[in-house]
């Protein structure tokens, strides 16, 4: 994995960073065995101001789009074939998070009741982190990363691109069936495909996504990113399946894991 000395204002700001992605990763994880953030199934007043979800979904994702498209061009690597392949499957993810995904959820709400709400407290938390993560992820493409070393695209590459991709089909299938589930405006078990498994292949497949991302990058900002998606997904996902179950009972298949399938 490729590492960085402080030798510049820039670098010492991407290593400064990097340090605080690790920081604020076992924070999260232990802030959210206390506390549910409170969106989608687990909305809750007393969170301030709400916006309209598929507008705070646009809102909070979308420094992935603006910020990777005004740092990318700065960097030395900015016109490297690894460098412009590597950032597009980041974009693919975010351009689907930031703009198709929201759409979708506008669509579908608005013909079966009033979109849901999310509170912009939560909303901006998210962004500020879009913030730091894309800065990160974008200027070590872009810029920090040594390519001379991989000028041929190597098998670890391309490997990290086949889970890259599955991931990211599993994630999208997911949150689709999720709003299927939801066109009579209540909720419903979901079943089918790896529902049967477990509580939330959603997330379950963009845990699978940044993992192939850290094996496509083999850098500390990959692994980092793909460590904080799991810290901030794997409580959520068990929160998840502890609303399942309390609002179905015995419905709710009780072999059906939280995240990982036959583990946790």
């Amino acid at each position: 994995m490729a590492s960085t000395t402080p030798s510049s204002p820039d670098q010492s700001l991407f290593t400064f960073s990097l340090l605080f992605l690790y920081l604020i990763t076992p924070l999260t994880f232990i802030s959210l065995q206390f506390i549910q953030a409170p969106y989608g199934k687990h909305f809750r007043s007393g969170w301030g101001p709400s916006l309209p979800a598929p507008f705070a979904w646009f809102l909070m994702e979308s420094p992935t789009l603006f910020l990777t498209l005004l740092l990318f061009p700065l960097g030395k690597n900015h016109s490297h074939p690894f460098a412009l392949t590597l950032i597009s499957f980041f974009l693919l993810h975010y351009f689907h998070r930031t703009v198709i995904y929201p759409t979708l959820l506008f669509l579908r709400r608005r013909k079966t009741k009033p979109t849901t709400s999310f509170p912009i407290s939560i909303a901006l938390t998210a962004f500020a982190f879009n913030l730091l993560n894309t800065y990160l992820q974008s200027r070590w493409v872009s810029h920090y990363a040594d390519f001379d070393e991989r000028a041929n695209i190597d098998r670890r590459f391309w490997v990290g691109v086949v889970v890259f991709l599955i991931g990211m089909g599993v994630n999208v299938w997911s949150d689709r069936k999720l709003m299927e589930l939801r066109g009579g405006g209540s909720y419903r078990i979901p079943k089918g495909g790896l529902f049967e498994w477990v509580s939330c292949p959603n997330y379950l497949g963009e845990a699978v996504e940044w993992f192939g991302w850290a094996v496509m990058t083999w850098s500390w900002v990959g692994l980092g990113f793909f460590l904080y998606t799991c810290a901030n997904l794997v409580p959520r996902a068990e929160g998840h399946r502890k609303w399942y179950v309390e609002k179905f009972g015995e419905e709710y298949p009780k072999s059906r894991k939280a995240i990982f399938p036959f583990v946790y």
